[in-house]
């Protein structure tokens, strides 16, 4: 059985306080695009130990939104750790910068809408892997 421990606590604690004051390109995209697409995301998600901005479960697809303190040396090198670990999980993250969100809003819904589709067509085909030490139940 599953206890929750102090970080847990913390950190959902943390992603309810994200949610409710996210950036204005987080809002931006939220409002006007994926609170209203027709496959569910979800704001400010915890996923393996990391808070992600917004989470399709379906696609299993990250978006992330990285502001100017995304690219100073140490959070670009914890970005890519994070990035990979996530995907060992059979997430796919997408990055996107405030600067795309503002100048080519068109061209970043259009690139999500794509990945969602294509992650649940490939879903269908191919079951998302399993965790890192898990096992296949036999018949």
């Amino acid at each position: 059985m599953y206890h929750e421990t102090s970080s847990d606590r913390r950190l959902k604690q943390y992603a309810r306080t994200m949610r409710r004051h996210m950036t204005q390109e987080e809002r931006h995209l939220w409002f006007q695009f994926l609170q209203s697409y027709p496959v569910r995301f979800l704001r400010q998600k915890i996923l393996a130990g990391y808070i992600v901005d917004f989470y399709c479960a379906r696609a299993r697809l990250i978006v992330e939104i990285d502001g100017g303190q995304h690219y100073a040396p140490g959070t670009r090198q914890y970005d890519n750790i994070r990035t990979k670990e996530l995907s060992r999980y059979g997430f796919k993250v997408l990055r996107f910068t405030n600067r795309d969100i503002w100048r080519n809003f068109d061209g970043v819904m259009y690139v999500i809408d794509k990945e969602v589709k294509l992650r649940m067509e490939e879903g269908e085909k191919n079951p998302p892997p399993l965790r890192p030490g898990a096992t296949v139940p036999r018949p």
